[in-house]
Parts: C-alpha cells; structure tokens; sequence
C-alpha cells in the first residue's frame, strides 16, 4: 500500500464516502426541518378547526419537546449500539425510519398521529450521526478527523438551509404543509437508495489498513473488541474532560434548537414576514453556520492541542452579544435588516463551536471503539436540554414575548462560555502533565 497507485485509490474512495455520508445526513434533515418550515401553516390548520392561537403554539411546542425528549433517548440508549453492529446499518437504518414517519406525519391532521410521527422521526434520527461518526472512524486516520468531520457536520447545516428554502419556495406556489412532508421523504428516499448500494463500513473490507487512532483517546491502552455496552460506556462516564462536553452540549444545543425550531415564527410574529419569507429567511441561520463551522475548524487545527477549547470560549463569549441585541429589538416591518443580521451572528459564533462536541471530540475521546457511543452522549445530554427549546420556549414567548425568550438564551449561552473556559484550563493542565510530569508532581507537594 505505499506505492502511488494504491494511495490514489484510496483517497478517491474516501472522497466518495464522505460524500455519500454528507448527501446522506443532509437528507436526514429534510426530514426534521419540514416541521419547523410548516409551523405556522400547521398553527393556522389548528385554528380553522377552532383552537385558539395561544392554544396552537403551546400544542406545537409540546409535539416539538417530546420529539427532542425522544431524540435525546435514542441518542442515549441506542446511538451506542453502532459500536457493536456497525456504522452503516446504523445511518441506513436512521434513514429508512425518519422517511417512514415523516410519510406517517403527512397522511393525516390529527395531533394524537402528529404526536406518534414525530416522536417515531426523531427516535429514528437519532441513531444516524453516531453511525456516521462510526464509519467515520473506520475510514480515516485521527490526524484527519478536524478536516473530515468539520466538512461532515456542514451537511446538517446545508442541508437545513436547502430544505428551508425550497420548501419556501413550494409555500410560495401555494403548496401546503402535507406536500413539504411528502417532499422530504422524496429527496430523502432517493439518498437513502444511493447509500444502501454504495456506502461500505470500513476501508478494511477493501483490502486497506485500519486507519491510526489518536493515541490519547479513552481507550488507548485497550485493543481488545468490546464485549458489550458497559465495557464502551465506562471509560466515558469516568471521565472529567468528557463531562464538560456534555454540559456544553446541553447548553449549545439548547440555544441551536431554539433557533432552528422558532425562528420562522418569530419573524412572522415580530417583523410581519409572510409564511413563505419566514421559511425562506431562516435559512440564514445553517447557510451562516457553514461559514462557521469551516473557519472554526480550520482556526482550531493551527492554534494547537487545546484549540478547540480556545475557541469554543471565544466564539460563545461573542455570541452572547448578539442575543442580548435580540433582546432589547423592536418589533418593525418586514423590510428591516437587523433580526437577519444579528441572527447570522448568532449562527456565526455558535454553530462552529457546536459542531466540535459531537463529531471530533467526541471521536478523538472515544476512537473507533467507542465513537459512536461517545458522540451519542455528547449528542444525547445536548438534546435533553434542547427539550426546553419546544414547550418551555413557547411558554416564554407566550409569558414574556421573544425579547425574554433572547435574554434567556444569552445567559445560557454566556454559561456555556464559561464551561469552555473550564475545559481550556483542565485541557492545559493535562498538557503540562503530560510533558513535565515530574515538575507538576513537585508543585503539587
């Protein structure tokens, strides 16, 4: 394998899995961003069949809530298992359900049905991130995976932005909320179908060395296949740096769900945009949030070991700024700049920072032993507390209006800056450790 021509293929095969993977959890998201696009048209269904509006976007919130509570289950309880029967069966698998539910969603206009769909779509979701950070594993080097997983966690990002806007567009020809279902399972079926016939687990089934892990991952000095869960999940649980993630987690996700859920709502309700520009200017939030994640990544590979950390910090402090402007904004006319504006900024200092707990992170700590697993608890705790982005955001909307809703999440998010804080400074003291072992041990006496 060290001649030129077997490097060649390699790479090329490589390319061809990160693009089948980047098609494929894009697709997931058409699936999962139909809802908020149809959101107001689901409200306005809701009041024609003579519920009131306040009574409307409490229900909508609440269906929201449980499908992010069953999502954050999956990711807890099930996300794991594709350390122990693959990564691709896992994604496929993922897929395949959240079509089947999302057809479910669309075949009537009852809650009790909306209520079993949505939790069903989003229990099915939760197992394809993990199964993709598993292939992941098995098809890429670690010195690899900034580069990989940062150009991977722009497909939940641009395919968020490309449904939002072609399902504004659908609004536009008058199409309504069951059809912006049906045509995200089409999109989603015809990628489902390209990865079934060409996506492999592992370069090892082509004949190719397993790829190098990073060799300060939590299961370094373990070569040994796992024999179940609890040998997987014990080395996470045990680990400090790996608990800072996760609370990181629960705060980021909170304020991303936030906006990613609430945001074609809030610029019908506040600013007067139609349905359709509501749909089509919330794509502002993933499309910004690509830039992010590329500058992020790129940023954290040359700053060094505790980069990321570094940035995190940074990045959330800045945020903070922007959803304290939201706050104090006026509602206006549908013309004014500034909620566009201040909404990308949030996208900017938020979505690259985020993308980090879930893809690298969590596959530098856990390797290919344990990547699934480790992501899908980094993933899991974060979607617990994006639970409160449904039901608890739309109760704060209702009480106190959307500027209360942004004054909570700015002290959220200024919490999470301070967590990345903590994570530099414990990262910086393994560091030192690790090179003047016996110096930190004489300071310590």
């Amino acid at each position: 394998m060290s001649n030129a021509t077997p490097a060649i293929g390699m790479r090329r095969r490589q390319a061809w899995i990160v693009a089948l993977l980047f098609a494929g959890y894009a697709a997931y998201y058409f699936c999962r961003s139909d809802l908020s696009v149809a959101m107001p048209l689901l409200i306005e269904d809701l009041q024609r069949h003579g519920m009131a509006g306040r009574d409307a976007i409490l229900r909508m919130g609440q269906l929201a809530s449980l499908g992010v509570l069953a999502y954050a289950i999956g990711k807890l309880t099930l996300a794991g298992l594709g350390d122990l029967w693959g990564g691709r069966r896992s994604f496929t698998l993922g897929l395949g359900g959240a079509i089947a539910f999302t057809l479910l969603f669309a075949s009537t206009g009852y809650m009790p049905v909306f209520l079993i769909a949505w939790i069903g779509n989003r229990m099915a979701q939760s197992i394809g991130w993990a199964g993709l950070i598993k292939v992941c594993s098995k098809w890429f080097g670690y010195s690899s995976y900034g580069t990989v997983i940062g150009i991977l966690s722009l497909s939940f990002l641009v395919g968020d932005a490309v449904a939002r806007q072609s399902m504004g567009m659908l609004i536009r020809q008058g199409y309504g909320w069951k059809a912006l279902f049906g045509f995200a399972a089409l999109v989603a079926g015809f990628v489902l179908i390209a990865n079934l016939l060409f996506l492999r687990e592992s370069r090892a089934e082509l004949g190719y060395e397993e790829p190098e892990l990073n060799p300060l991952n939590l299961f370094a000095d373990s070569s040994a296949p796992a024999n179940n869960l609890w040998e997987i999940l014990k080395p996470l649980l045990l680990s400090r740096t790996f608990a800072v993630v996760c609370l990181l987690s629960f705060g980021c996700t909170i304020v991303r769900e936030t906006f990613g859920l609430w945001t074609p709502v809030y610029l019908r309700d506040f600013f007067n945009y139609s349905v359709a520009s509501a749909a089509e200017t919330s794509a502002i939030f993933p499309a910004v949030g690509a830039v992010s994640v590329l500058v992020t990544g790129w940023l954290s590979d040359r700053i060094g070991p505790c980069g990321r950390s570094v940035v995190m910090s940074v990045s959330l402090t800045a945020a903070v700024l922007p959803l304290t402007a939201l706050a104090f904004l006026r509602a206006g006319a549908a013309a004014s700049l500034w909620p566009m504006v201040l909404i990308g900024l949030v996208a900017l200092f938020l979505l690259g920072p985020y993308s980090y707990l879930g893809g690298a992170i969590a596959l530098d700590m856990g390797g290919s032993k344990a990547g699934a697993a480790s992501s899908g608890i980094v993933d899991g705790v974060g979607y617990l507390g994006g639970v409160l982005a449904g039901d608890t955001v739309a109760r704060l909307s209702v009480a106190f209006g959307w500027r209360g809703v942004f004054a909570v999440l700015a002290v959220v998010t200024a919490l999470s800056a301070l967590a990345a804080g903590f994570l530099y400074y414990h990262q910086r003291a393994q560091q030192r450790k690790e090179i003047c072992p016996m110096s930190v041990e004489s300071s310590a006496t």
